[in-house]
């Protein structure tokens, strides 16, 4: 049986023509500009004609880019907003956690607003008392809770929010990025109760940038793109060719940028220093095939070049790298005498190349080093934070290294390796 049927689903905003053309009725008279002013707006179409179908006890993640239309698709099954045209059928009690602290009032006490969203979300006074320990509980917040909600954190507003949401026992489930911004303790608690819920049949909807969770947790997933269904289907292969497309479209993006963003990026960080005996300058990267990039696979082979400049002749020159994941860890770093290469001399100009046969680092923003300095580390020319790189993956490990492994079992321990995970 079908629980939420969304048929042909069509949401138009309007674009409101700029406030500043005229202030009253007689301005614009005088100025003959009235009734061009108030000509209906240029519409945004947010959704163009979204069709589906989510059985009963069954997951669906939504993807897409920012403005893609995901949360209006949301906030129309949940009936906070009202389709321009089409229709959507849900089977069931909704409980939906779509904006933070939405339904919430900032004056009054959590305790109060348990029983107001309890209220509006279906359940009597005294269903509310019985699950109202529980409430309070699951959310961590017993020594908060008789508390202004306005005095709340973020995280304690997603949870007395999220702890709401599922204790009102509800058929279908919807939630939106929130989990985005919870503790980072208790999202795994969270992931548990939605676990538990499609175990026990219920039925959830699930937005997300968080691919890996989507692919985790979800039956089916949807790639929602300019307002359309651009694909539906098992997990990964939706999340891998939505990630394809984000990669080459970032790509393209920045291959055309890339020089004036870095330069923007250094000026804003600007952290160079050195003598300049020896100066670095036009540090690219490249991939197998000798094409400049900066989003590559987690195992995929890349070069980093640099050329140096010397102003004098030099005999004791050491060239370096350092990898830095975006929170600041150093994730790796080498440099040529730490590899036992004697420097000999260096004069006028020269390029270095650093060939990587593969990353092995897990999905995020990777930031560069590029170092110049003797062997006693006086610095010639210093590089720090000034260059980076994006690295996807559609691999589930975490950490900051993929260390190359093979799992082994022997005796009585036996595994079915899913092809497709």
């Amino acid at each position: 049986m079908e629980a939420v049927q969304v048929c042909d689903v069509f949401k138009f905003y309007k674009k409101h023509a700029d406030s500043h053309k005229f202030l009253t009725i007689k301005s614009a008279l005088v100025n003959k500009t009235l009734f061009g002013d108030i000509q209906v707006g240029e519409r945004f179409e947010a959704l163009r004609g979204v069709s589906f179908n989510v059985e009963a006890g069954r997951t669906l993640g939504i993807i897409g880019e920012n403005g893609s239309g995901k949360s209006t698709l949301l906030k129309i099954l949940a009936g906070i907003s009202k389709p321009t045209a089409g229709e959507v059928l849900t089977r069931g009690r909704i409980s939906a956690l779509i904006e933070l602290g939405a339904g919430f009032h900032p004056e009054i006490s959590g305790r109060e607003n348990i029983f107001i969203n309890g209220v509006i979300l279906g359940l009597s006074r005294k269903e509310i008392q019985e699950k109202y320990e529980e409430i309070v509980r699951f959310a961590e917040l017993e020594e908060f809770i008789d508390n202004p909600v306005k005095s709340y954190s973020s995280g304690m507003f997603m949870r007395l929010g999220f702890s709401i949401a599922i204790n009102v026992n509800p058929e279908i489930l919807l939630i939106d990025e929130v989990l985005a911004v919870g503790d980072a303790s208790f999202v795994p608690k969270c992931l548990d109760k939605i676990n538990e819920f499609r175990r026990h049949g219920k039925t959830i909807i699930f937005v997300s940038h968080d691919l890996s969770t989507i692919e985790r947790i979800c039956d089916e997933v949807i790639w929602i793109k300019k307002g359309l269904v651009e694909m539906r289907g098992y997990p990964k292969r939706v999340v891998d060719a939505y990630l394809e497309y984000v990669g080459k479209k970032d790509e393209v993006k920045t291959l055309v940028q890339h020089g004036e963003e870095e330069k923007e990026a250094a000026r804003e960080r600007e952290k160079r220093w050195g003598s300049r005996e020896i100066e670095i300058a036009n540090v690219r990267m490249f991939d197998a095939q000798g094409r400049e990039k900066y989003i590559f696979q987690s195992d995929e082979p890349l070069a980093i070049e640099f050329d140096v400049t010397a102003a004098g002749p030099q005999d004791d020159f050491v060239f370096g790298i350092g990898v830095f994941n975006g929170e600041g860890v150093h994730c790796y770093g080498s440099n040529t005498m730490l590899e036992n290469y004697a420097s000999e001399s260096i004069a006028g100009s020269g390029r270095v190349r650093l060939q990587v046969p593969a990353l092995n680092l897990v999905n995020g923003t990777y930031f560069l080093d590029i170092a110049a300095h003797k062997r006693d580390g006086y610095p010639f020319d210093y590089h720090h934070f000034q260059y980076s790189f994006r690295v996807t993956s559609s691999h589930r490990d975490v950490g900051i290294a993929r260390i190359p492994h093979q799992w082994m079992f022997s005796g009585g321990i036996h595994f079915k390796k899913n092809e497709n995970p």
